[in-house]
């Protein structure tokens, strides 16, 4: 303790950033001297449980109090912050660690894979976009030139937001993030960020520090960074595509294949790990996809630039990405989740969905091969494909419906999640838009 205490102040670093996240995948924290960090890591920096998004803590007696404990191993300087260091922080309530804290969440789900000697590995890709407030108060995108009509990899508008892609991978790399490459995605003013491949923990550790370091990157350069989902009707919308593989404790891939296995990319376990992804599908929707706007990208259309690049349909197949499963060789890419998904959360169902799959020897059938964008539903539906839930009060019903998951999250956090958004859901359909307004108000 004394020893990392010395360390944090030769790198000039008086306090430190309590920094846990909440239901809704959003960091929160407080600033903590330097010189308590011993407490912050025995104790934990104390809250108002009620506060919090999704705790449902009552507001008196020893568990209105919620207790972000530091964890002694993830505590270090912040480079766009001189003099701070952040430590990630898990929740405890009345000296236990508390079931509705995401991180909580996924800790219990990683302990299932331990007992059997496994452990996940995810790689995950956040895209994300750049935008800025015009004189009406739209949202638009940064740069103002950025408006080619398919901007992917675009290298004219990629140089123009090199200071803060420079800056940002120069901060993650000196927090010890392997960043892979950097590249302007498919619609105005969206980016996205590769990492390399970590355990499921480290993964989401490394999403609440990216996210961290870029709002505050962004905000010095008078920008907006946001992982809103689809903040433009008729442009693709923000992914954060999981790569998952499983290994075992002699550091071999259990979902490579062998000889035995043909030609598959996937071993039978893998298979069947994927064919409970598959399974579970619309409940994990309600996490992966978790907000009002998630469903506004989870649809097949025309966009701007020609695809949406969401998936809308349940299926997987060899590096198809219009599949909710992508399947690659000893991995498979979880396209579902967008920007928004708290990736803790997302993570510890995705276990439990695949967990069930082993348990219950699921065969995930056949490979999908085919364009799912160029069919019809009927098409897609004759094809024995199901169909994603189109709104987040349909994802929600599937959640309430789905005894694995709701396990995997706990009776608290799902109770929270469930309560919370159906609320959302509820106001946002009873919101008139400015679109019906102009369709309808004079129209009868």
């Amino acid at each position: 303790m004394i020893e990392l205490q010395q360390r944090l102040a030769a790198q000039g670093v008086h306090t430190v950033l309590a920094q846990f996240t909440d239901m809704h995948g959003v960091a929160k924290g407080k600033y903590v001297p330097l010189a308590k960090l011993p407490e912050l890591i025995d104790t934990g920096a104390g809250f108002a449980g009620p506060s919090i998004w999704g705790t449902g803590l009552p507001r008196t007696g020893p568990r209105a109090e919620y207790y972000a404990r530091a964890e002694p191993g993830l505590v270090q300087a912040m480079p766009w912050m001189p003099g701070y260091a952040r430590a990630v922080c898990s929740g405890f309530v009345d000296h236990q660690p508390f079931e509705g804290c995401p991180r909580q969440v996924l800790k219990r789900a990683t302990a299932k894979l331990a007992e059997r000697g496994w452990t996940l590995k995810t790689g995950i890709e956040p895209e994300f976009f750049l935008l800025k407030r015009g004189e009406s108060g739209s949202w638009l995108p940064a740069d103002d030139h950025d408006r080619l009509d398919k901007p992917s990899y675009d290298l004219k508008s990629l140089p123009r937001q090199a200071g803060f892609l420079q800056a940002l991978n120069e901060t993650l790399t000196a927090c010890g993030l392997d960043v892979l490459q950097l590249d302007h995605e498919d619609a105005h003013g969206q980016y996205e960020v590769n990492f390399a491949f970590d355990d499921a923990m480290s993964s989401a550790d490394h999403i609440m520090l990216f996210k961290l370091a870029a709002h505050a990157l962004a905000e010095e350069r008078g920008m907006v960074f946001s992982m809103m989902p689809k903040p433009f009707a008729n442009q693709p919308g923000s992914g954060l595509h999981f790569h998952v593989s499983l290994w075992d404790e002699a550091g071999r891939c259990v979902f490579s294949p062998d000889e035995r296995d043909g030609s598959a990319w996937l071993s039978p376990l893998g298979r069947q790990f994927m064919a409970g992804v598959l399974a579970h599908s619309p409940a994990l929707c309600a996490l992966a996809a978790p907000t009002v706007n998630s469903y506004k990208r989870l649809v097949v259309g025309q966009s701007l630039s020609g695809t949406s690049w969401a998936p809308a349909y349940i299926a997987h197949g060899p590096n198809n990405r219009t599949a909710t499963l992508r399947t690659l060789p000893g991995r498979f890419e979880w396209r579902l989740p967008d920007a928004s998904a708290n990736p803790y959360l997302a993570s510890a169902v995705l276990i439990a969905a695949g967990l069930d799959g082993i348990d219950r020897g699921l065969d995930p059938g056949p490979d999908c091969t085919e364009d799912l964008f160029q069919l019809s539903l009927p098409e897609i539906l004759a094809r024995g494909h199901g169909l994603l839930p189109q709104s987040l009060g349909e994802a929600v019903d599937a959640l309430e419906g789905d005894g694995v998951v709701r396990q995997a999250l706990g009776e608290v956090l799902s109770n929270e999640f469930i309560r919370l958004k159906r609320a959302e859901w509820i106001e946002y359909a009873r919101h008139v838009s400015p679109w019906e307004l102009q369709r309808y108000a004079a129209t009868f």
